[in-house]
C-alpha cells in the first residue's frame, strides 16, 4: 500500500516578526514531522501548537510515519523533526540521501539514543533532542531553527556580470572562488559561475551579514553547504572539497562552530 499515514493539522496565527517564508497559497511556515509513533507525535504537534501561540507565529504541521517519500514532502517543508530510529530507512540514512539535493532545509533529529547526536553534523543537522521530549528543549530548538531559516531566505546579493545585472539569494552561492581579479560564484541554480570583477576582501564584508566564512586567500564558502571538516579539510554537499589555510584555519573553525550552535 504506497498510501502512507499522514495527518495535516494547521495552527493560524496573525503574521508577525516570526513568519519567514512565503509558502504556497496561505504564507504559513511548512514544518514536516517524520516519526512512526503515534505517541510522539502527538506530543510534537502539542508543542508546535503551544510555540504557535507564544511567538504568535502561523504553521501549518505535517506528519509522515517513515522517511521513504522524504525526497517527496521535503520539498514542501521549511523545517524537518525526524526520528532517527525509523522502519524501513532510519532518519541518519534518510538525511544524508537528502543533502544529496537538499543542503538548505534545517534538519532537527528526535532519538532515544544521545551517541546518534555527533553523527548529526554529518548531515548538517542543526540540533537533536533526546526523548523524551521536554518543552523547554523543543523551544530552544524551534527558536534556533527559525533564527537559521530566517537568514537563509532573507538575504540577497546583486551581482553585476558583463552586461547585465542579478539579484542571487545567499542560500543559492555554495562558495565564492577568486582567481586574480575575477570572482566566481559556485550557486546552485546555474552549471556554470557568475564570474564578476573583484576582491575577496571587498567581498567578505559585503557578505559579513550571511552564514559565510573565508577558509582561505581565495575562498569564500557559505556554511550551510558544508558537509564536514577533518584536520584542515572540508567537504561541500556539492561534492567540493577544499583545505583549509593555516592562518585562517582557527577563525574559520570559531566561525562554523557558532554557525552549528
Amino acid at each position: 500500500d504506497s498510501a502512507l499515514p499522514h495527518r495535516e493539522r494547521r495552527a493560524r496565527k496573525r503574521r508577525s516578526p516570526y513568519h519567514v517564508r512565503q509558502g504556497e497559497g496561505d504564507g504559513m511556515l511548512r514544518i514536516l514531522m517524520v516519526e512512526d509513533e503515534p505517541d510522539a507525535a502527538d506530543v510534537l504537534r502539542g508543542y508546535f501548537e503551544r510555540y504557535c501561540e507564544e511567538r504568535d507565529i502561523e504553521v501549518a504541521v505535517s506528519w509522515d510515519r517513515d522517511a521513504l517519500d522524504l525526497s517527496r514532502s521535503s520539498r514542501l517543508a521549511d523545517l524537518i523533526f525526524m526520528d532517527i530510529e525509523l522502519p524501513l530507512t532510519n532518519g541518519m540514512e534518510a538525511a544524508t540521501l537528502l543533502r544529496v539535493y537538499d543542503q538548505e532545509t534545517p534538519i532537527v533529529f528526535v532519538t532515544n539514543l544521545a551517541q546518534y547526536a555527533i553523527r548529526g553534523y554529518e548531515v548538517n543537522a542543526i540540533d537533536f533532542i533526546l526523548k523524551p521530549i521536554r518543552y523547554s528543549d523543543f523551544r530552544m530548538r524551534m527558536d534556533k531553527a527559525m533564527r537559521i531559516i530566517g537568514r537563509n531566505q532573507s538575504a540577497c546579493l546583486k551581482l553585476g556580470a558583463r552586461d547585465s545585472l542579478r539579484m542571487v539569494p545567499y542560500s543559492e552561492i555554495a562558495y565564492v572562488q577568486t582567481s586574480g581579479h575575477d570572482v566566481a560564484f559556485h550557486c546552485t541554480d546555474s552549471e556554470e559561475p557568475i564570474v564578476t570583477r573583484g576582491s575577496l576582501a571587498q567581498l567578505e564584508k559585503q557578505l559579513s551579514d550571511g552564514p559565510f566564512v573565508r577558509i582561505s586567500g581565495s575562498i569564500i564558502v557559505n556554511m550551510a553547504f558544508i558537509r564536514s571538516v577533518r584536520g584542515s579539510e572540508m567537504r561541500l554537499y556539492t561534492g567540493e572539497s577544499f583545505e583549509l589555510s593555516r592562518n585562517k584555519r582557527k577563525a574559520a573553525l570559531a566561525v562554523i562552530n557558532n554557525y552549528l550552535g
